[in-house]
């Protein structure tokens, strides 16, 4: 499986090779955005996202006002495409009637967007898959404008941006930590936040045996869900904005902590947690949506997922006020972090049409800055200048990071170390499943295990030709 994955995004690279034109007759994959589209107020250019004007009423003056345009948008949240999300696209389409607004929900979407991208034929915009690289960026999305000028204006601008141009702006942000049920917590007598792995394994146990709830539900039948760990392995475990881009220099970075920080702390909760028996009976059955409910009535107490997940879970049942959200159990030298990180990020078809691409432009922005999309979903805002979410209310005393730039040659790093081991953070969930496999049947340690991933990034470094200096 993890092979697979592997020929699938080496895939996408190899399947656009050729130069990506527009039907405006510029070639995509580019240094600027979308051009060649008449407006009856605005010059017959744009070129970045910043640039635009928009309509905020039906009377006010807005850029590319009469623009006529039919886009479609892909999206994973099945759940709400049919509801909240069309409910955004009317609210847009009465400020500009003649750009039709569809969405198109995938319930395998990481699967079906590996395939679906090779084609070009997927939409106008997208929620860019993790398995897209930073170097393959610019294969498939038209640039929204300079990283310099749109880091001042949006988070999360770094992960995906790529030679100064940004290629997606986030659908909000999350914070890593996790999701629990307040009632729950306080009936198994647990009067403080656990700050270290061992600390929160004892509360697990608390709840083992003073509820009826499953202490933690690990979703792995869903896949997705086990891969949400590995969010947790840079800033939160280390405190460090920059240990993602120190992790392709480093030698053996999954190797156990004297003092229970780094990779391995984040693994080893996950790890005892099953092999403690502290999680589902039946691992294989757990169920995502109805996971959402099984919270919020207290039938589960905790869950490892970011904030975005928050919101759903309140409006999953009756009692939204039960389900909070906590830090990760990790301390580093006394303080505790949360990486403040984007969801997806809204890219734009480089293949689109120009029409097509200005009239997705206009949306994304419109959605970020307009909408209610942050508010509804318990998200932190695309824009720097927007408050964060109540739903984090518990991470006073918290410093919330963002990762770093990566130097200037290294972009990509990160990412073709990652592949080329296969240790697949945060791109491939099976080995996240396999470390749950061998805690619940007793297969391997976690020792073992993480020095198979130290050997497969060590043979990934030497293969690329990358210096260990840490």
């Amino acid at each position: 499986m993890k092979f697979r994955k592997k020929l699938l995004s080496l895939g996408l690279a190899a399947a656009m090779v050729l130069p990506l034109v527009a039907c405006g007759g510029k070639s995509e994959g580019n240094d600027g955005g979308a051009q060649g589209a008449s407006s009856s107020n605005t010059s017959t250019e744009i070129l970045t996202i910043d640039s635009i004007t928009l309509k905020t009423s039906a009377d006010s003056e807005g850029d590319y006002s009469d623009l006529s345009a039919s886009i479609k948008i892909l999206t994973n949240r099945t759940d709400i495409v049919d509801t909240v999300y069309k409910g955004y696209a009317e609210q847009f389409m009465e400020l500009y009637p003649n750009i039709t607004v569809e969405y198109e929900g995938i319930t395998d979407y990481e699967e079906s967007l590996r395939l679906r991208l090779t084609t070009g034929d997927w939409g106008d915009i997208c929620f860019i898959p993790t398995s897209v690289s930073k170097e393959e960026l610019k294969n498939y999305f038209i640039s929204l404008g300079d990283f310099d000028t749109l880091d001042g204006i949006y988070n999360f601008c770094t992960e995906k941006s790529f030679e100064g141009k940004v290629y997606g702006i986030a659908n909000g942000g999350t914070a890593g930590g996790v999701l629990y049920n307040k009632k729950v917590w306080d009936a198994a007598g647990i009067t403080e936040l656990p700050k270290t792995p061992d600390e929160f394994l004892d509360a697990l146990q608390k709840i083992s045996d003073n509820t009826d709830a499953v202490p933690l539900y690990t979703n792995f039948a869903a896949g997705w869900t086990m891969g949400a760990w590995d969010a947790y392995t840079d800033i939160v475990c280390t405190g460090d904005a920059d240990f993602k881009n120190k992790m392709p220099h480093m030698k053996d970075p999954f190797a156990k902590r004297d003092d229970m920080t780094g990779p391995y702390a984040v693994y080893y909760t996950m790890y005892e947690a099953v092999a403690r028996k502290l999680v589902e009976e039946d691992p294989a059955s757990t169920d995502w949506e109805s996971s959402k409910g099984a919270i919020n009535k207290g039938e589960i107490a905790t869950m490892v997922l970011g904030s975005w997940a928050v919101q759903q879970c309140k409006d999953a049942g009756d009692t939204p006020d039960d389900v909070k959200y906590m830090p990760f159990p990790i301390t580093v030298d006394g303080k505790q972090y949360a990486s403040a990180g984007g969801n997806y990020g809204f890219g734009i078809n480089a293949q689109a049409s120009t029409e097509n691409q200005i009239a997705s432009m206009i949306y994304v922005k419109w959605l970020v800055e307009e909408s209610s999309i942050y508010t509804d979903e318990g998200s932190i805002p695309a824009r720097k200048d927007q408050p964060l979410p109540d739903v984090l209310a518990d991470f006073s005393g918290v410093e919330l990071l963002s990762n770093n730039q990566a130097p200037a040659g290294e972009e990509d790093l990160f990412d073709n170390v990652n592949l080329e081991s296969e240790v697949g953070i945060n791109n491939d969930d099976y080995p996240d499943c396999e470390i749950l496999e061998a805690a619940l049947y007793g297969t391997k340690t976690l020792d073992e295990l993480m020095g198979e991933w130290n050997a497969k990034w060590t043979s990934a470094q030497e293969t690329l030709g990358v210096e260990v200096t840490e």
